[in-house]
Formats: structure tokens, sequence, C-alpha cells
């Protein structure tokens, strides 16, 4: 699915959605960058739009690079990186970033986000989350599914647009399950 075709699904969500988005990890590379495409750049840069990445999978600064070349301006995106210290990739801490020291620090993570929400109040705000599969490496599945129960239903009070990315053929049927329990609708990057 192009990009373009998953911004305009993810424009028509009412306010406060949340939204799955899978991707096939034959073509991880080319999902991964089509979903940060239609998040960032397509949705994201949007009229009073702002963006805040979870970083579970890649570190803010791998996301950052990539945002760059899609040429998305740092004002419109901010990061809570949780992966950066566990891979030792923190020389270079990103201005636009709020680090955690590990993806099992789930209370900060929801904290941080709500820290940036408050820092930074746009009515047009996106929090993707990358990725559900690597919270669930890092956490017991009913932390986990507590974690989203209570971040997804804070974040849609608040007409928050969720994007959660998950890998097909990566996750377990109690991910599954969860993530269908959360979600309003689930995307399928790779269908045409």
């Amino acid at each position: 699915m192009a990009s373009t075709a998953i911004a305009d699904r993810l424009r028509a969500m009412a306010g406060g959605s949340a939204v799955a988005l899978r991707l096939r990890p034959e073509s991880y590379a080319d999902h991964y960058f089509a979903a940060l495409n239609a998040t960032l750049r397509e949705v994201g840069m949007e009229t009073q739009g702002q963006t805040i990445f979870v970083s579970v999978t890649n570190p803010a600064s791998l996301v950052w690079s990539l945002a760059q070349a899609l040429d998305v301006p740092a004002d419109r995106l901010a990061f809570v990186d949780a992966i950066s210290h566990t891979m030792m990739n923190y020389r270079d801490p990103l201005p636009n970033a709020t680090y955690v020291e590990s993806p099992r620090m789930l209370e900060n993570i929801m904290l941080r986000v709500e820290y940036l929400l408050r820092k930074n109040p746009n009515p047009r705000t996106i929090v993707v989350v990358d990725s559900v599969n690597t919270l669930a490496i890092h956490n017991p599945p009913d932390l986990l599914s507590e974690f989203f129960h209570i971040l997804l239903n804070n974040l849609k009070s608040r007409q928050v647009l969720t994007v959660l990315l998950a890998v097909y053929d990566e996750t377990n049927p109690d991910l599954d399950q969860m993530l269908s329990l959360v979600v309003d609708e689930t995307i399928d990057v790779s269908s045409n």
C-alpha cells in the first residue's frame, strides 16, 4: 500500500482513534518507510500537526535521519526513545528527544508522552509506537496489555490519533488478541 493511501486512511479516522499498521517482514524496509512517510510527513505535517514517535525498535537517531530525508522539520516531531540506552547508542542525544532507559519502563514511556503532549499542545497530534513486537519481547503480556489500555484510553480522551506498528509473522496469538481489543482498525501496509 502506498504511503498516500495509508495517509488517506489515517486522515479518515475519527479523532482519538487507534490504528495498527501491519508490516510484512519480507518487505519490512519498504513498508517501514511507507509507514513513516504516511505518519511523519503526509499526516504529521498537516496544518497544526505534531508527531510524537515512541522509538522502541529503532533508535530516534535513525528515525530522525529518515524523517530528514522526508523533509520533516524538527519542530513537528518529538521522540520518546526507549531503545538507545539498551543498544548503547546514546552518544549524540537529539534535542527533540527524551530518553527512557529501557522498553521495560512502560510507566516512564507514558509519562514522557504525557509531558510532550502538554509541552507542545496541537489540535492534530499523532503518537506512533514502533513497535508492538519489541515491547512484547521486553514485557509480559498482562503488563503490556495494561500499558496499551491506559495509554490508548488517555490518548483517545485527548483526541490523539495513535498508530501502532506491528510486524506480521512475528506476533503470537495473545499479542494479536490484545491488539484487536485496543485498536479501532488494522491496516495491512502490504495490501495493494
